[in-house]
């Protein structure tokens, strides 16, 4: 048998050439490779904390902020404005950006083991919003209670979907870059909350307005009356 034919001669030439590891080398380096990930894993979780008082303070905003979302929609209701269509075309989607925003803050506020689960739920969150991005934009289109024009396009119909699709991203490049992708994050916050808090002030001035007009309607037609009852 020729030195080419011997097994050990074979065996010790392959490993030699990279072409395969014995398998306690091989044990060995994906060992390593697993403690690696957990070094870099367990150094980046430090970050989170970080960002601890920021989420409190979003969370908390926005939590206040759905409270008065219910009053204002409260007042719409007794005031006889709008109907279902309008309001979750353009009043639900409010409570549902605060929703996100509280939503969010607890997920980064939580003693997760590693990043891999934040960006799941971070990812996942950003795809649903987005799917419901689409149903609103099928709603409004529908509902013919109010006619929306480029400010209401703009707040209630182009940044928001914008937002989720930037958390999107930042849970794609979470694990790669987590500094940058936490302060991406953080701005999408920010977005939903000022959107939300547009959004709301808008309905709160349009529902007061749309009373003030009312009453004023209601009393020129009084003093009308009045008038010809006279002559």
């Amino acid at each position: 048998m020729g030195p080419l034919h011997n097994p050990h001669i074979t065996s010790y030439l392959v490993a030699g050439c990279g072409e395969a590891k014995p398998p306690a080398e091989a044990a060995t380096a994906e060992l390593v490779s697993y403690q690696e990930r957990d070094i870099v894993e367990q150094a980046t979780l430090p970050v989170l904390a970080q960002w601890e008082s920021f989420y409190v303070i979003a969370g908390s905003a926005a939590a206040v902020l759905i409270g008065l979302q219910f009053i204002v929609i409260t007042l719409g209701a007794q005031m006889q404005r709008g109907d279902a269509e309008a309001n979750r075309a353009f009043g639900t989607p409010t409570i549902v950006h605060f929703c996100a925003v509280l939503f969010i803050a607890a997920i980064l506020s939580a003693p997760w083991p590693s990043l891999v689960p934040v960006a799941y739920m971070l990812g996942l969150s950003g795809a649903a919003a987005l799917l419901y991005a689409a149903v609103i934009l099928r709603i409004v289109r529908r509902q013919t209670a109010y006619k929306p024009v480029l400010e209401d396009w703009v707040w209630h119909f182009t940044l928001p979907p914008i937002a989720y699709a930037i958390l999107l991203v930042a849970a794609l490049t979470l694990q790669r870059n987590p500094a940058t992708s936490l302060f991406v994050v953080a701005g999408t916050v920010l977005l939903l909350l000022f959107v939300g808090i547009h959004n709301a002030w808008d309905a709160a001035t349009f529902i007061t307005l749309q009373q003030r007009l009312q009453d004023e309607r209601g009393e020129e037609e009084r003093e009308s009356t009045q008038t010809s009852e006279a002559i």
